[in-house]
């Protein structure tokens, strides 16, 4: 089922990522780590359909999408980033298999962290953060969605990986197989991979070498 709703509010959170608040649909669920389709309601795009994924809490009286906007070419993301408030998104039915199954390590690269956001806000929401530990890689500082946030609610349980610059507060590389060895010491938790696909398979299969149990690595499939 479609739903059409008005943008409330858009907020600029980096320089390519935004915050869009738009309107709940009476009735409308998820839980928090889901994504759903969303298409401009322009004529030429209502067919572009393009999955993001909710960021507010599910009991609020609105949705969020944080959305990075790739300018480099005019697809969906860049059509986005020049709506207004009081323009319109359609938006699907709720889908998605990240969910929270307990404590564990989130994985993120770039705008892979959106599913974290819902399911993170949610874990503060109960006071259930603690236990959990965020590794968030992106190119260079400018990157980081929500840094303020993440070290706000997670304090030291917040490893943030920088590929491309050297910054005091980040570490610097990649998330390969050496870092998880260095930096994880329990392989017998949850783990939760979001971000692109070479990246979740890459991991995947290093936290499977390093004594993961397969079925505890939770990553859209």
């Amino acid at each position: 089922m479609d739903y059409t709703v008005k943008i409330k509010s858009i907020k600029v959170l980096t320089h390519d990522v935004k915050s869009y608040v738009v309107e709940k649909p009476k009735g409308y669920s998820f839980v928090p780590g889901q994504a759903t389709e969303v298409a401009i309601n322009k004529n030429e795009w209502r067919g572009e359909k393009r999955p993001f994924t909710f960021t507010a809490l599910p009991d609020a009286d609105h949705l969020e999408f944080v959305i990075k906007s790739y300018s480099d070419h005019d697809g969906v993301t860049n059509q986005l980033d020049q709506l207004e408030e009081g323009d319109e998104l359609i938006l699907g039915d709720a889908w998605g298999a990240i969910q929270y199954h307990g404590k564990g390590a989130f994985i993120a690269g770039g705008a892979g962290v959106t599913p974290f956001v819902g399911i993170f806000r949610h874990l503060e929401a109960k006071g259930e953060v603690p236990g959990n530990k965020l590794f968030f890689a992106n190119k260079t500082s400018k990157d980081v969605i929500l840094e303020d946030y993440f070290q706000r609610i997670l304090g030291n349980e917040f490893v943030s990986i920088l590929e491309k610059e050297e910054k005091a507060g980040h570490e610097y590389g990649r998330i390969d197989k050496a870092f998880l060895k260095e930096h994880i010491s329990d392989f017998s938790q949850e783990f939760y991979v979001c971000g692109p696909d070479p990246m979740v398979k890459t991991i995947s299969k290093s936290l499977e070498e390093l004594g993961a149990n397969p079925d505890a690595i939770i990553f859209e499939k």
